[in-house]
């Protein structure tokens, strides 16, 4: 017993020092909050910027930026006309023009970060939308949308919505170099006060077997979900199908074998979204509940819900949707004098699925709201984290990258290396690691705290100084997915 117990602290010791080597780091930027409104491209890309510089150094590995809120378009779409969170009115095209959807990604992977491309998949028009394109679906196709508390929605019983949405993503897919495709939590309405949803007509008329209006409704959901993942790895394997679900999938009451202690709305009941069938199944290569509440809600009580997400949703990559600004608001249930990020951190610790987290929202913690950007970058997040594992879109990694060695050049001294040789998509290179050891230190790449860059490029600036100090640098590839290679050794004088 004792000898097991000095093992489980060494251990202990191990993982604390290294740090979680696999995490991910994700954050929303969103467009229908208005941010970008009223900006000229210059003043956009300054904006973005500006975040994604702060959000790296806080340690964010991977951005969720909005691309399509409202059947509409922040890139260049055949299909689709341009936002007017964009450029203010509907279809019209930037000026003077650029690619938003390009621009992000070319500047996420420069930083190393993964770019998904999020999309609202049902949602025709938001609320406070008042003019639609000539070329905008509602107009092309008004029979295919239903009106509902102010928004329109793409009726998602129609295989021709389907078909339609799954098309748009092919487009994306295809033509952008994205890491991955996420959905949020927009599935049937959120249910309004005295609104029905108006199709009990055309479930009268095609019931297809399903006795309750609810299940026929959670069945056209998940009729699209399967054909959606399965029209993105069709195109590309290894970009990634993320769901962003409400926090509470079903309320004990509702379901005393699978549901929460919670007492508040229901994917399962009131959006008709089964989650869990969808993970279940492989459906989606990740999910993200949005557990946006506090430890202690009296309906919704954080604590309770990621150990309930971390029992049930464990078949894929699970990862927590935090709302920045109720993380601060409110006070630890321990300290008084903290707020509640350290509560919510040891829960993610002591959690056996969770691979991570994602932030809402990304501008919260690029201002350092309620100094939650600097615990990230000074603590929690400090060492740099690679993606998780999704060994069922591949689970062979790259070879290790060639001709490591350092140059000096009229821009200082340099290490630079070459791709490793890919015959197909599972071997090919799209990111580097870039590991450094002191003089007296094992070069162990399981140790996190020994990445100093995780890069798009094939070359590194070394910090040189007098070159009297001898250092180990290991640079390794990671695939499409994020399978690491082996380490290829250089050692050098700065």
């Amino acid at each position: 017993m004792r000898k097991t117990l000095i093992l489980l602290f060494l251990l202990l010791q191990v993982v604390f020092s290294y740090g979680q080597k696999r995490e991910f780091r994700g954050a929303w930027i969103q467009c229908v909050n208005g941010q970008f409104n009223g900006l000229t491209p210059d003043e956009m890309r300054s904006t973005l910027t500006k975040q994604l510089d702060a959000l790296h150094a806080d340690g964010v590995n991977a951005i969720i930026f909005q691309v399509r809120a409202e059947c509409d378009a922040l890139y260049a779409s055949k299909y689709e006309p341009w936002s007017r969170f964009l450029t203010g009115v509907q279809g019209k095209a930037p000026n003077p023009y650029w690619d938003p959807l390009q621009w992000m990604i070319e500047q996420c992977h420069k930083r190393g970060m993964e770019l998904h491309a999020w999309i609202n998949p049902y949602r025709a028009k938001t609320k406070t939308t008042t003019a639609l394109a000539s070329n905008h679906i509602a107009i092309t196709h008004p029979e295919r949308v239903f009106s509902y508390d102010g928004q329109y929605i793409l009726n998602p019983a129609l295989k021709e919505n389907r078909d339609y949405i799954c098309k748009i993503v092919d487009d994306i897919v295809s033509r952008y170099d994205v890491d991955g495709i996420h959905m949020d939590d927009y599935f049937y309405p959120y249910p309004a006060p005295g609104q029905i949803i108006p199709d009990q007509q055309l479930y009268a008329n095609n019931p297809s077997g399903f006795r309750t209006i609810g299940d026929w409704r959670r069945d056209k959901v998940n009729v699209f979900v399967k054909q959606l993942c399965e029209t993105i790895h069709q195109r590309k394997p290894w970009v990634k199908f993320g769901v962003s679900p409400f926090g509470i999938y079903r309320n004990k009451k509702s379901d005393p074998m699978n549901g929460s202690e919670t007492n508040g709305l229901q994917n399962y009941d009131d959006l008709y979204a089964d989650v869990l069938l969808w993970v279940n199944n492989g459906w989606v290569d990740y999910c993200v509940p949005q557990l946006y509440w506090q430890i202690g809600h009296p309906a919704a009580d954080y604590a309770t819900l990621i150990r309930w997400w971390d029992k049930h949703a464990a078949n894929r990559p699970l990862f927590i949707g935090e709302d920045v600004e109720r993380t601060v608001k409110y006070p630890s249930q321990t300290n008084p004098n903290s707020n509640q990020m350290p509560d919510k951190h040891a829960l993610h610790e002591q959690m056996h699925h969770v691979d991570g987290t994602v932030l809402w929202y990304a501008k919260l913690v690029a201002d350092n709201y309620g100094n939650y950007g600097n615990v990230l970058r000074n603590a929690y997040w400090r060492n740099s984290a690679l993606p998780p594992s999704m060994p069922f879109l591949d689970d062979k990694s790259p070879k290790k990258p060639r001709k490591v060695k350092p140059v000096w050049t009229s821009d200082g001294y340099i290490l630079f290396w070459s791709a490793p040789k890919a015959k197909k998509w599972g071997d090919k290179t799209s990111r580097y690691v870039v590991y450094r050891f002191g003089k007296d230190e094992k070069a162990n790449i399981e140790d996190a705290s020994h990445i100093i860059a995780i890069t798009g490029d094939t070359m590194y600036r070394l910090p040189y100084n007098h070159g009297k100090e001898k250092f180990t640098y290991v640079v390794t590839a990671l695939d499409r997915v994020g399978n690491e290679s082996k380490g290829k050794k250089v050692k050098i004088k700065l």
